[in-house]
């Protein structure tokens, strides 16, 4: 890990010379808008970092993002990775502990999930105060290497609750609606079942999505801040549940995205 992880960190350390990333940004399905909000100083594709996984999805960029956004330096995945694309947990992380390596210091994660509470509504934008992990593995596993993190990191308040607050505020302020609650992370890419979404709601789930969760540990293995944040692109009533398309997620995606990217560059610009 040590030897890969340091083969990457250098080459994009020659690409941007003095640039110094403050926020790692991770966009989600369908969320990669919030790069016109930037000024780009460097765009990387991921293919051309070092040891750097590459998404396989057609409707995920897979670059790089440096620049300039609410004042901040920040660092933008413009497409994430999945486990149900056949990486390895490890694999799936590598970049969030390659971002900490050249500097950040929060992490800020998208992502598009499906509606397990009836009061939260398709559309409407829902801030992450914790989750339940139903993937099959942690991407901790493993020998462990104390340099990046403990073996048994705490977990007891993965998302900072200070940012969820002012993430909160600012949506009321704008008029948003935003709501904070638990997501589950589940391995997909098959949605789920009406008997699935009525046990992901019993166990305690306001929102199911098939990413973050891996992130999130490792960021905090690494004792890294984070906010996440999910559009809810769909409705997982089991009463009503409809089939919909993956057309339709992303068109909800795209119509509450700029909600969502109001947000992150107000609470970006408060650090």
């Amino acid at each position: 890990m040590l030897h890969t992880l340091k083969e990457s960190v250098e080459y994009l350390k020659r690409k941007i010379g003095d640039f110094e990333p403050e926020v790692g940004i991770v966009l989600g399905t369908g969320l990669g808008g919030l790069v016109k909000d930037i000024k780009v100083a460097y765009s990387i594709m991921y293919s051309s970092i070092p040891h750097f996984p590459i998404s396989t999805l057609e409707f995920h960029s897979g670059k790089l993002i440096f620049g300039e956004l609410a004042g901040k330096n920040v660092v933008a995945m413009q497409g994430r990775l999945h486990y149900y694309e056949g990486y390895s947990m490890q694999q799936i992380t590598f970049p969030i502990r390659v971002l900490k390596s050249i500097g950040i210091r929060h992490l800020f994660v998208s992502n598009a999930a499906g509606s397990l509470n009836p009061d939260f509504k398709k559309g409407d934008l829902m801030i992450l105060n914790d989750h339940i992990n139903l993937q099959p593995e942690s991407p901790l596993r493993g020998i462990n290497d104390s340099d990046l993190g403990p073996r048994f990191p705490d977990m007891s308040e993965p998302y900072n609750r200070k940012l969820i607050a002012n993430g909160l505020e600012i949506a009321k302020n704008e008029g948003i609606a935003c709501h904070e609650g638990v997501y589950v992370a589940v391995t997909g890419p098959n949605l789920e079942t009406k008997a699935e979404y009525k046990y992901l709601r019993i166990i305690g789930g306001d929102a199911v999505g098939m990413s973050t969760v891996p992130e999130v540990i490792v960021a905090n293995h690494m004792g890294l801040p984070v906010f996440a944040i999910s559009v809810l692109t769909d409705e997982g009533f089991p009463e009503i549940l409809s089939p919909f398309s993956l057309e339709e997620i992303l068109e909800t995606a795209a119509e509450a995205e700029p909600k969502m990217t109001s947000i992150l560059s107000k609470l970006i610009s408060s650090l």
